[in-house]
């Protein structure tokens, strides 16, 4: 079963700051996420971050991860965030989101 993968509208806006060969290596695991969405490693709290039934997953040999959670009765993937690890700025981003 493939899940519909939706982005957050500041998800989409965390994708514009990427370069081309980033967005390729990102819309590559998004194709992953789709067909196998626990494949993602579940998040709860992360540095004060309450991220509880989300899940991350990486791009870019870890330097890039994408947040986000399965609703299954939707059967939908919602993309919260996507963005670099840099002081936990991509958590940041997503705890404020769900």
């Amino acid at each position: 079963m493939h899940y519909k993968l939706e982005l957050l509208l500041a998800a989409h806006k965390d994708l514009a700051e990427f370069s081309h060969r980033e967005k390729i290596l990102i819309y590559k695991q998004f194709k992953k996420i789709q067909k196998s969405p626990e494949l993602g490693i579940l998040l709860g709290n992360k540095n004060g971050y309450d991220l509880s039934g989300c899940r991350k997953m990486y791009a870019d040999s870890k330097k890039i991860r994408i947040v986000y959670k399965i609703v299954e009765d939707k059967i939908i993937i919602e993309v919260i965030a996507v963005g670099k690890r840099n002081e936990m700025e991509v958590y940041k981003k997503a705890s404020k989101r769900v």
